[in-house]
């Protein structure tokens, strides 16, 4: 498969994602989808909950997926959220990404037309804390 080809392909994954978001109260829906060091796509969505803490956000259930299938390692991840402006990762998730990603993971914004900007995790989370930083 083709870069352009993989790209296309985890940035449909996030779209439709994002179509099965659960945003009753904002409205914001986000769809987020990782590619695995296997080349495995995992997918996930927003989920609001009336108590607005304990909703989550899709970089977490894509993580989660990813991890429930035994994959431990980030190659990209594609976000696509609602409105004009870039969806990035909120910081949580950042921090939740750089657990399975390093430095230079591409992370691609995108709206539902398509990718907007690309930034290495670096960009979005400088001088992060990490598993490395532990001893691990």
């Amino acid at each position: 498969m083709s870069r352009s080809a993989e790209l296309d392909a985890l940035f449909a994954a996030a779209r439709a994602a994002r179509e099965q978001a659960y945003a009753p109260y904002s409205r914001f829906r986000v769809g987020a989808a990782i590619r695995a060091e296997s080349g495995a796509i995992y997918a996930g969505c927003n989920v609001e909950n009336a108590a607005y803490p304990q909703g989550s956000c899709a970089e977490a259930g894509a993580i989660a997926a990813m991890a429930l299938a035994g994959e431990r390692r980030i190659v990209e991840i594609v976000v696509v959220g609602d409105g004009e402006g870039l969806c990035t990762p909120c910081g949580g998730c950042r921090q939740r990404i750089r657990e399975f990603a390093d430095a230079a993971t591409r992370i691609h914004v995108a709206g539902p037309e398509g990718v907007r900007a690309s930034f290495a995790l670096e960009e979005l989370l400088p001088h992060s804390f990490g598993p490395g930083h532990l001893g691990r």
